[in-house]
């Protein structure tokens, strides 16, 4: 798959439960983190596109497992941003039946990303959410957005916040990331492809 030119990449289905996830046995790349961290701005990057993933105003708006399919080799599976959205208890509470559901029993998932915000030391939200991928053995990557915002001399303390904060494991990575400049986004491909190059061996 050619990253630099990607010519097809669409929502193809947004996804409540099992019985609606796509049955094609592609390989799936979860995208998590909290409601305001860029991920709809990731997703574009990553695709070349402006606007497949639209950008809200008002963050939280994802209340479904939402899957692009990218040239028909793999899915991205956007799923709900927490954090941010006024819902209900109820509401919360069907969102994190619906995760469960995904992240414990979807053979296709063969990378977890989490985005974080390199500006800041993750949140409460987001250990709970990497503990979260952890407990069900799921390889993670950790991306940490608006690197573009952070002067270069001052990076590694940033990395090595997210590092220490999250208590990473060692087999998983960190990558800076910034949708205004591409930094990061063959990087982030490069351990995209080999997650699902592995998964087919």
């Amino acid at each position: 798959m050619n990253t630099d030119k990607i010519h097809y990449a669409e929502i193809v289905i947004s996804a409540v439960s099992p019985s609606q996830y796509p049955d094609d046995g592609l390989p799936e790349i979860a995208l998590a983190g909290r409601s305001n961290v860029g991920k709809s701005s990731f997703i574009n990057t990553m695709v070349n596109r402006k606007k497949l993933a639209r950008t809200s105003g008002k963050p939280g708006k994802t209340r479904t497992l939402n899957y692009f399919n990218i040239e028909n080799s793999l899915f991205f599976v956007d799923v709900p941003g927490y954090g941010y959205a006024k819902v209900s208890n109820a509401e919360q509470k069907k969102w994190g039946d619906m995760m469960n559901i995904y992240f414990s029993s979807r053979e296709e998932l063969t990378l977890s990303i989490l985005l974080v915000d390199l500006r800041h030391h993750p949140t409460e939200l987001d250990i709970q959410m990497y503990d979260f991928l952890k407990y069900y053995d799921l390889p993670v990557l950790v991306v940490a957005t608006k690197a573009d915002k952070i002067k270069k001399s001052r990076r590694n303390k940033h990395i090595n916040q997210v590092v220490q904060t999250l208590q990473l494991a060692t087999e998983d990575k960190v990558i800076m990331f910034s949708s205004e400049t591409r930094e990061g986004r063959e990087e982030v491909w490069n351990e995209i492809l080999a997650s699902t190059r592995n998964d087919h061996n």
